[in-house]
């Protein structure tokens, strides 16, 4: 017997990280919101590894700090070890990458959300979702659980992860089931093919966690942490510095481990066939790097902590679904694992989720008003890339509850956006991971500006607090200043600062010199310059690393900022809704069939469709030329 529960703005599907940032972004914003979960006890969950940030994805979490959002503060709460990826390259592509106490995160997270005003989390699996009206004939949600409860919610955001019909697989072991024992949410897939959901089958897995007390760490090579500024303007330096660090080890396969998966490769469900879902190409398990790269006599693994004071360590680079007995072979041929014991064996996890492209760029979908997607749910991998989608699918469902425009970020401005962008005009065929080669404009992009980029939306929005939009005002200013001092003062000809310039191999200077000029020489940096830079403030590493980079890729920004403004022209010239591909002459067939499919919102949209060539885009912009003044302006609007 259905009975009915209560009356709500906003109803979030799952409580992972994407659900989190949705339904804080959402309470935040003023709506009432209820945030659905199997359990209470995997808010915030890390399935996979105990970790936040990399290649990308740190840039994604600077992101959501920037918007208001939560994960970047949190994490740097519950930080084991920092780390900067890719200091050898330019800083386009600099990464911060954080070991997470995982149990602090979960806990920090739930607690935050237990506290957020308008917002209640609840224990409930939700098994049906339908569409219904008030009594005035208003669209509204049913959103059903399996308990026959009923809420009415004026906007649903789907943010279901991996749960979806999922069932994970060790070998020949296979059980309808969620990541790490929770059970799998059954029902749901139905009713939303019935909403016209198209659904598509992802796989993701783990790899096993190893009791610490039975690896020999003596013969691993040990990886401590960087020092490296935090993801949250709200975390201040020393605090992060003063958190306790606990160091990494790496360890790697050998010829014996390879035999060992090969010999049994007939038992892995990847290559028997009991796998249906498409794994993710660039986190492949063990047995199929093993067997793609056959030539590789040994492959690279990462042991890490999975929180203070617990003795499992996670080790990265050797996911694998293939039975236990061979997975503790394996895992007992790797050097300094001769002993180890297995806490949790590792697994293949298969999940419903669903395709992209039937997404606006605000994620709520093109043909299903109120009903937005995010996270694992839109064939994405990763917590970053989760909570990403989640914050703005928080923000635009209550921007749809207030009747608002809604919130959509372009390439140019955000990771964010790039993200977004490829999912809803490209699509994909396996789980999505964003890399800093995704983006185009990734030196105007990098992680240490991600505030100067979104902190004005994100404020304007009202998810950015007065006091955090008051902080971000006064680091812009110092940056402004900073610069403007550096380009201003002269550094005369000595012994000493020619000393430093031969100290790098550097040409020394005859004449005065601007701090600024010095500065972007390629091997001189800001601290370098310290002991002749006389008058500079002391100013946190942040500010440092931000006027360093723009002062010494001052040429290049210009010429990326110049490439973004003519991508905005072309996101600028909107496309009809109603237009009718199929009649526009000049246009091939490809084309007019993935134009009529996505129906994207601008010329710049179309362009980035497979399928829609240069001349495609010439034919459009001549077709809309042609349009009349009036119906032209009217489609702007």
């Amino acid at each position: 017997m259905e009975y009915y529960i209560d009356n709500i703005d906003v109803a979030i599907i799952g409580a992972g990280h994407a659900g989190v940032e949705a339904s804080l972004a959402s309470a935040r914003l003023g709506c009432k919101t209820t945030l659905f979960t199997i359990s209470n006890d995997a808010v915030a969950n890390m399935p996979c590894n105990p970790s936040i940030g990399g290649t990308g994805k740190g840039q994604l979490v600077f992101e959501i700090d920037a918007l208001g959002g939560e994960m970047g503060r949190a994490a740097d709460k519950v930080t084991l070890q920092d780390r900067m990826l890719n200091l050898s390259k330019g800083p386009a592509v600099h990464s911060k990458r954080v070991q997470a106490d995982r149990r602090y995160y979960q806990d920090l997270m739930k607690k935050t959300i237990e506290h957020t005003d308008n917002l209640t989390l609840v224990q409930a699996e939700i098994v049906d979702i339908q569409v219904a009206s008030d009594n005035s004939g208003n669209r509204l949600w049913k959103v059903i659980t399996m308990l026959d409860g009923y809420y009415y919610a004026k906007a649903v955001v789907i943010c279901t992860g991996t749960y979806l019909d999922s069932r994970i697989i060790i070998g020949e072991y296979m059980k309808s089931s969620g990541p790490d024992g929770m059970h799998a949410a059954i029902g749901l897939t139905e009713s939303l093919k019935k909403l016209g959901v198209k659904i598509m089958r992802f796989k993701t897995g783990t790899p096993p966690r190893i009791d610490e007390r039975s690896v020999n760490l003596e013969v691993l090579d040990k990886q401590d942490g960087d020092p490296v500024t935090p993801y949250s303007s709200d975390t201040s330096e020393e605090d992060l510095d003063n958190r306790p660090k606990m160091p990494c080890y790496i360890a790697y396969t050998n010829l014996e481990t390879h035999k060992i998966i090969k010999d049994n490769i007939n038992r892995s469900p990847l290559y028997s066939g009991q796998i249906e879902g498409i794994g993710p190409r660039y986190c492949p398990s063990i047995e199929d790097k093993v067997v793609r790269f056959s030539d590789k006599e040994r492959h690279q693994l990462f042991l890490e902590p999975m929180g203070k004071g617990s003795n499992e360590l996670y080790l990265q680079g050797f996911s694998s679904s293939m039975p236990a007995d061979v997975q503790i072979r394996m895992l007992h041929s790797l050097k300094g694992f001769e002993n180890a014991v297995v806490m949790r064996s590792a697994y293949a996890i298969e999940y419903d989720c669903s395709d992209p492209t039937q997404l606006k760029a605000s994620l709520e979908f093109k043909d299903i008003p109120g009903l937005f997607g995010a996270g694992q749910f839109n064939g994405t991998s990763g917590y970053e890339e989760a909570a990403a989608q989640g914050i703005i699918a928080g923000i635009n469902a209550a921007q749809y509850v207030k009747g608002l425009e809604p919130l959509t970020l372009t390439r140019n401005s955000s990771y964010i956006g790039t993200l977004i962008d490829d999912l809803v005009t490209k699509g994909t065929n396996e789980p999505y991971r964003m890399m800093t080669s995704r983006s185009e404009f990734r030196l105007i992009l990098r992680q240490d500006n991600a505030d100067s980029r979104l902190s004005e939306l994100g404020h304007k929005v009202g998810l950015l607090s007065e006091e955090r939009y008051q902080k971000y005002l006064k680091k812009q200013e110092t940056i402004k200043n900073e610069k403007e001092r550096l380009k201003t003062t002269v550094i005369s000809p000595s012994e000493t600062i020619n000393k430093i310039l031969e100290s790098v191999n550097e040409p020394p200077i005859t004449t005065g010199v601007h701090l600024a000029d010095l500065l972007k020489r390629p091997t001189i940096t800001y601290d370098l310059l310290e002991e002749v830079d006389t008058y500079r403030p002391k100013l946190p590493k942040s500010i440092i690393l931000t006027v360093q980079t723009d002062i010494k890729y001052e040429g290049y920004i210009k010429k990326q900022l110049q490439d973004a403004e003519r991508f905005d022209k072309l996101e600028k010239k909107l496309l009809p809704s109603d237009i009718d591909y199929m009649s526009i002459k000049g246009i091939s067939i490809e084309a007019s069939q993935k134009l009529t499919k996505f129906r994207p919102v601008s010329i710049g949209a179309a362009s980035r469709i497979s399928g829609v060539s240069p001349a495609d885009i010439t034919v459009l912009l001549i077709y809309l030329d042609s349009k009349t003044p009036e119906k032209h302006l009217k489609d702007q609007k």
